[in-house]
Formats: structure tokens, sequence, C-alpha cells
């Protein structure tokens, strides 16, 4: 039997027709009406919510109608977001970047015609550019925010909307960085208060900047690393069907390394994604074409960046094959080579990262902090941050040129390490041993539930804290920490064990970090390492146990 139809849900629909700017957007939401009552579940879902602006912004699918990425979410937004700026007295042009995504140019230049429109000068950045590039120029144009139209590694079907505020409205030290609270429910209310997206008034489409931004983020990229360190090194690099690839080579190349080798099928912008099932480095296969590549051109090193390349992946030679470095691990030898640097500053992470750069930073006599999840947080650790990671492949190799997560610069830098090992005749991995020996093998590893009924995340967290465990792995759980109601985390630790329990927050998923910490015995760290992984797996399967999942 065919769905009830909602009366008042068709007049909604039949008014957000009359208001959506986007001819496509009208017809397809046309359609889906027509198809009424088979359409009745499809219909429900476009109109069950406006998408929610947090402190990522906007992200959604592409289709019409209030609960996804369209032209008439992004006109709201974008004057909401306007009306915030002035609102709060911020001075200055907005700056806006976007991706290769389908839609991304569009939202973008209708973002410039509402600031245009709104009596705010609007400069876009000259093409599909990495996210970095648009974190950069935030800060070099003084503007008073930014806007990047991009889903990050999201699936093809999303797209985003994320918003960098400048130096003049309370940020960290040279800002461009992320929204944090309570700016975020700010604009949420400025766009809830936009009557209409006919009502938006536009204006011309604002100024295309040449390519002085680009050069200038490549210029500064470059300088971030030693200015006479080696540079011998061969690199099999991907984009991942994202819009790195130009940006990187020109950094690779101005910081005087040889041209790295681009997975051919990968190398081009395409929102389609079509070599891989999930544009991720961290998902399953996601890499395999650069790992053959670097396996058939005798590379020292794998790179990826994701789509809008703020993250970076990293693969090392491994035996007869490669193999991937968690992010934890390229966190830590990251952290350890700019402390070898003598780069002055704070170093910070996340409370679901390792704690192995704790440890690091420790026994060096170098400040610390940890963080909630997510680079709005990191970079505000300290105004003197020097260094910050999430295990999520997020690295700030150089806060006061990009005060987000970056990854070129990150891929530069880790380039810059493995080529002054390489003339020593060691390796990335010689380097990972040599910190296990020293401070213990710090093993990480998640466990990821992704769910249909978003009411199941909170049923397996209220387990977990109704039922906390008292042992784990056999040890005995000596301190269990609740952030509620601030925050929905959850941890528990042992001597030598650490797991922490959150909601996704960009996902409809529930995860658990897990780390294990096994000492470097005469067995070596290999046999540390099996053990860890021996661990890991049992601790996998106690916590999800508790969380009933």
């Amino acid at each position: 039997m065919a769905p009830e139809v909602d009366v008042d849900l068709i007049a909604r629909a039949e008014a957000w027709l009359a208001d959506d700017p986007d001819p496509v957007g009208r017809a397809e939401l046309r359609a889906v009406l027509d198809g009424l009552p088979g359409t009745a579940v499809e219909l429900s879902d476009r109109f069950s919510g406006p998408l929610t602006f947090g402190t990522a912004g906007l992200r959604g699918r592409l289709r019409a109608g209030p609960n996804g990425m369209n032209l008439a979410v992004v006109t709201r937004a974008a004057a909401g977001l306007v009306g915030w700026l002035a609102a709060q007295g911020g001075e200055g042009p907005l700056v806006i970047g976007y991706d290769a995504r389908h839609g991304s140019r569009e939202f973008a230049e209708r973002t410039a015609r509402v600031a245009t429109g709104a009596g705010r000068a609007a400069l876009l950045l000259p093409g599909p550019l990495p996210t970095p590039v648009l974190a950069y120029a935030v800060r070099a144009l003084d503007a008073v925010a930014g806007v990047m139209v991009t889903a990050s590694h999201n699936p093809p079907q999303d797209n985003g909307y994320k918003v960098y505020l400048g130096a003049g409205l309370g940020g960290p030290a040279g800002s461009g960085a992320q929204i944090v609270p309570p700016a975020d429910a700010g604009i949420e209310a400025a766009i809830r208060a936009v009557e209409s997206a006919a009502s938006v008034p536009l204006g011309d489409p604002g100024t295309v900047l040449g390519d002085e931004v680009l050069s200038g983020y490549v210029r500064s990229a470059a300088a971030v690393l030693s200015g006479n360190g080696p540079r011998d090194l061969a690199v099999a690099y991907t984009p991942m069907h994202g819009v790195g690839a130009s940006t990187a080579a020109a950094a690779f190349a101005a910081a005087g390394f040889p041209a790295p080798a681009i997975v051919a099928e990968q190398a081009e912008p395409d929102p389609a994604f079509p070599t891989v099932a999930f544009p991720n480095p961290e998902e399953p296969g996601a890499m395999d074409l650069l790992l053959a590549l670097a396996a058939r051109t005798g590379a020292d090193l794998a790179i990826a960046n994701d789509p809008d390349a703020d993250r970076c992946a990293v693969a090392i030679p491994a035996g007869d094959g490669w193999r991937p470095l968690r992010g934890d691990e390229l966190g830590a030898l990251l952290a350890d080579h700019l402390i070898r640097r003598g780069v002055p500053g704070l170093y910070a992470t996340t409370i679901v990262s390792s704690s192995l750069v704790g440890r690091l930073c420790a026994a060096r006599g170098v400040p610390y902090a940890e963080t909630l999840t997510g680079f709005k947080w990191i970079v505000r650790a300290a105004e003197d941050l020097a260094f910050g990671y999430e295990e999520a492949l997020g690295y700030c190799v150089a806060p006061a040129l990009v005060r987000d997560k970056d990854g070129i610069t990150a891929a530069l830098t880790v380039a810059e390490l493995a080529a002054t090992l390489k003339t020593e005749g060691r390796t990335l991995a010689d380097r990972l041993d040599e910190l296990a020996a020293e401070f213990g093998l710090h093993a990480t590893d998640q466990l990821s539930v992704r769910v249909d009924d978003l009411a199941e995340i909170g049923r397996a967290m209220g387990r977990a804290r109704q039922s906390p465990p008292a042992t784990l792995l056999g040890a005995p759980v000596t301190e269990v920490v609740d952030l509620l109601p601030e925050n929905d985390v959850l941890t528990f630790r042992t001597a030598t064990a650490r797991v922490v329990i959150r909601p996704s927050g960009t996902e409809p998923k529930l995860k658990a970090y897990l780390e294990v910490v096994e000492p470097v015995a005469e067995g070596g760290p290999g046999e540390a390492r099996d053990r860890a992984a021996t661990a890991l797996a049992g601790l996998r399967t106690e916590i999800a146990a508790t969380l009933g999942v």
C-alpha cells in the first residue's frame, strides 16, 4: 500500500518550488510531486528538516528541498552569513573557494552575488582549488571571512559549505580558522531569518582573482621546509580525482623535489570519482592505484591527498608490498621531525588520537595539549601553535600559513623527513621503530558502526554508560571519563589500553577509538606489533559487546 500523502507537506513543496531559483532543481522536485503517492517517502525525506549549519558549516546530498544542498539552500546560507558578518561589525571582503564537485562553482558564484548584493566585496579564487588555499587566502587577503564549497572526501552525491573567519572576528592568531560556537549558532539563526531565496538581493559577480594567491600559497608552502635539506626522493602521488594535483606538483617543484609520479587515472578532477568506491584515502582499496604506481616506479614514498587536499595519507615500502601508515603514525613522525628541527610552540592533538605525541613532548620538554575532536579546536589550542594533528589524516604543520589541516604542506614535510632519513640510509619505518623502542609501541585502531537509525547511537552510548566494563584485556579499568552534558564522549583507560567512544560529527556513525601500548623487548618492534594487533582485536570485541553492536 502506498504511504498516505501529507497535504501540508505538498503545500510546503509547492511553496519551495515557487521560491527555488534553479530550473533543474524545480524540475527535479516537480517530478517527485508528480510521482505521488509512490514518492511520498522521498518527498518526506527532502522536507524532514533543513540542513543544520553547524561548526562544519553545511553538508548534505545534492537535491532539491530544504534537506539538501542546492541553489536555494546556498542562497539562504550566504544571505545569513553576510548578514551575521555585518551584525558583528566585520570589515573586509568575503573570499570564496570551491572544489570540482557537482554544483561547487555555481554555489560559489551565487555566494559572491549574495555578498555583493549586500554591499560587501566578494573575491573568488580563480578555479577549483584545495581547501588549504582558501584558508590561506582568508589571511593573505585580510578577508572578513572565507567560504569553501566542498564536501571533502564524502561520496560524489554530496556537497558542502565551510566557513572560515578572519582575524577581526576573535579567532586564533591570524585567524583563517573554521568557525566554532557560538558563531555557528549565530549564523544558523541568521539563515533561519531569511524569508526566502527570492527575497535575497543579488549583486554583481564579484572579482575573480588571478594566480597571485595560489602563487603566494605555493611559495609559502615551500618555505615551510628547511632551506638546505636533502631533496633526493622518488614520490608517487594521487589527488584521488580531486583538485590537489597541480598545486601539489607546483609545491614540490618550488621546494626543490623531483616531480612526483602521478596516478594518471586519478590525476584530473572528476566529480564522479570513477576509480574509487569512496574517495577517502582511509577507505579500503582507495589507494590501490597509488600503491601499484609506487611499486612500478620504485618510489620511496606514496602520498595521497583527499579530493579537496586538506588531508594527507602516506604509504611506505613493507617487504614485497606497501603499508599505509595510520594517521597516528604519521602524526608522531611529523611531530618528532618538527621538534628535531627546533620548531617552537605548542604541539596539539585530540582526545581520540594516540597518546604517543604527548609522551614524546613530555620527554623533549615541549608544550603539549589535547583538544576535542576537530581542527576547529586543534588550531585554537594555543596562539603559538607549532603543530596539530588528528588521527583522521589531518595535519597542520604550518599554523602561521594555514590555520587548518593542510594536505599539501603535510606532504612536503613528510617528504623532507623521508629524504633526510634516506641520506642516512634509514626510512620512515626505521624512525617509527626507534620511537617504539623509546616510548613503547603505540598501536591504534577504530571500531566504526554505521547506523540507519540515529537513535541507535544514543542507545549504544547509554548501554556503555549504564554498564561500563570493569576490565579490558584482563586488566582493571582504572579511569572512566564522561564528558556529558557538554560533549557526548566516553573514555575508558587501563594501564596499557585506552578506548574513546563518540558519535561521528559528520556521518551516521558511532566510533570507538582504540589504543594499546606494548613494550619493545628483545624481540624488537616486530613482535610488539604482533602482540598489539592481537590486543586490538580483543579490545574491539570487548567494546562491541559493551556497546551492544
